[in-house]
């Protein structure tokens, strides 16, 4: 076990991808999920999740890592939501495919303490929802880390093993270098198409 209670916010495929993953493992000792719809909960617990919560502030409560699993323009306002109840020294990571709006979205609401780390997995299917998550998705994907300059080393190595007992390959880039990177890697087709 890696961690002892990990929050999954937003429960689509990465989340209970990483929920199958994860319980597979044995790497947490409780996966609380959050969505918004109620559907999504009911799905969430039956398949993936030990407890679901009505609230993303429940479901971050007394978590030692909590991943955001929402779209990037929703971060912020989860960010401020549960920073109030995260406990110190707490890890929160993303899953969102630019990393400075995250950045800028995420951080400012986080309280001291608690060790920010974005983070991006390069690894999706066509298919959306807590009903399309298996436990393989991550396995020999690129998981790409951006910790921000003073983040904790031991706290990156451990979400490190914890991606990489998922099957995933991990580096690690700063948050310029990734955006430009994938803006390069994302756009150059539609240019050359």
């Amino acid at each position: 076990m890696i961690y002892g209670r990990v929050a999954l916010l937003g429960l689509g495929l990465s989340a209970s991808s990483m929920a199958h993953a994860m319980r597979a493992g044995g790497l947490a000792g409780e996966i609380v999920g959050f969505a918004k719809s109620p559907e999504t909960r009911a799905v969430a617990k039956a398949l993936v999740c030990d407890r679901v919560t009505e609230t993303a502030a429940e479901a971050g409560r007394d978590a030692d890592l909590v991943i955001l699993c929402v779209p990037v323009g929703a971060m912020g306002a989860l960010a401020e939501e549960i920073g109030p109840h995260l406990k110190p020294g707490a890890v929160v990571t993303d899953v969102g495919s630019v990393k400075q709006a995250v950045v800028d979205a995420v951080a400012p609401h986080l309280p001291e303490g608690v060790h920010f780390i974005p983070g991006h997995p390069l690894a999706g299917t066509e298919y959306s929802g807590p009903r399309s998550g298996f436990a393989t998705l991550f396995q020999n994907r690129w998981w790409l880390l951006t910790p921000l300059p003073g983040t904790d080393e031991a706290e990156t190595e451990r979400l490190e093993r914890l991606l990489k007992a998922m099957g995933a390959n991990v580096d690690r880039m700063d948050v310029a270098r990734h955006d430009l990177a994938l803006a390069v890697v994302s756009h150059t087709p539609h240019l050359i198409a």
